[in-house]
């Protein structure tokens, strides 16, 4: 486990004990020790591998090994693990008690269904979110048309947003109102803004390839953990030697 100081709220959210919201409500109570002594500073920051967590008194753990599944996520559903306004969220489809800790590895909009990667590990989660990671995001998009493959040049090119320019994208006319895109990067919204500003609102946005994942046959709805090649491939796109392995 990194040695890496983190929140304490988040190592209790990582821990399966709460999600980081509520932790904080925790820990503000005084139901939170560390190495015996109660902590009630929501700054506070641990080692997970050095200092020792428990809350009334029960000691927290990280898991041991970092867990990571792929969910078909279906529309409706917020990209959380907790909502205070009790809409349907994330973390009801994936499973939080035999994987406490689990997050999604960024977000899809509400509306926005497809594959969405889920871990215990914070620090990669972040590594495969940096922009020098370059991981490609694949969608399928379907619009107000009847659409052209010339009025998708702007896209290959690099579109210009109010928050600045685009990066190229790799576009595929399937019919006159759906397109299959590709991008590297992570804005909020960024394909609704990009097709929106060539004319074309979304209809409808589906994620099937992430990275080095595919959907294939995943149900909607339905998760199932990395196989040992999906690990293999995250390894190698991350660049590292550490070999991750798969929690089962």
């Amino acid at each position: 486990m990194s040695d890496d100081l983190m929140r304490l709220q988040r190592f209790l959210a990582r821990a399966g004990v709460a999600s980081r919201r509520h932790a904080e409500k925790l820990i503000e109570a005084g139901r939170v020790s560390v190495n015996g002594q109660v902590v009630t500073q929501l700054g506070t920051k641990v080692a997970p591998s050095q200092d020792s967590v428990a809350l009334d008194g029960k000691p927290c753990t990280l898991p041991d090994d970092p867990v990571f599944l792929m969910l078909n996520k279906p529309a409706g559903v917020l990209t959380t693990m907790y909502d205070p306004q009790r809409r349907p969220c994330v973390a009801a489809l994936v499973p939080t008690k035999t994987y406490p800790g689990l997050f999604p590895v960024g977000r899809l909009d509400k509306d926005t269904t497809g594959l969405l990667l889920f871990s215990t590990d914070g620090n990669i989660a972040n590594d495969l979110l940096h922009p020098s990671r370059h991981m490609s995001k694949t969608y399928l998009v379907q619009v107000q048309g009847p659409l052209a493959s010339a009025e998708l040049d702007p896209l290959r090119a690099g579109i210009r947003l109010e928050d600045g320019m685009c990066a190229p994208a790799r576009c595929q006319l399937l019919d006159k109102k759906t397109v299959r895109i590709t991008i590297h990067e992570g804005r909020k919204r960024q394909v609704k803004r990009m097709f929106l500003a060539i004319g074309h609102p979304v209809v409808r946005l589906h994620r099937e390839k992430f990275g080095p994942f595919t959907l294939g046959d995943l149900p909607e709805g339905q998760w199932r953990l990395l196989d040992s090649s999906e690990i293999e491939a995250l390894s190698t796109h991350l660049s590292t030697h550490t070999k991750l392995g798969i929690s089962k």
